[in-house]
């Protein structure tokens, strides 16, 4: 069977409620968790070496899914055709995938001026 690891970063725990200061989350579900590289990767899939990003821009479809989108590498897209992103907040009842469903339907806003955040290597299971 396939495995169904994820591969990507984690926000470091610190920066991480310095970054809900920054941005205070919109919804009472606050995630705020991490930057995903691939879903269903195998358990010896490489990590990605990359351990920096920015915080560049942010979504939200006003009924409940908030995320930040974040610049890796020079980028915020990522190899499979989607948006590098931080879920940053839900409503109830929504969930964390739902993120990347509103970055494709409605793009995202730039912010003022980018956030360098800390990034820590990953692999966790779906």
């Amino acid at each position: 069977m396939p495995s169904k690891d994820i591969t990507g970063w984690k926000l470091d725990r610190n920066q991480r409620t310095e970054l809900l200061q920054q941005f205070p989350p919109r919804y009472a579900n606050v995630v705020a968790d991490h930057v995903t590289l691939k879903f269903g990767a195998g358990r010896d899939a490489p990590v990605p070496e990359v351990t920096v990003g920015e915080i560049v821009g942010r979504a939200d479809d006003g009924k409940g899914v908030e995320c930040m989108v974040v610049r890796i590498g020079g980028t915020t897209g990522r190899p499979d055709g989607g948006t590098y992103h931080i879920t940053w907040s839900l409503a109830d009842g929504r969930k964390a995938r739902e993120s990347n469903d509103v970055l494709e339907a409605l793009g995202w806003q730039p912010i003022e001026l980018p956030m360098p955040i800390q990034l820590a290597l990953a692999r966790w299971p779906r």
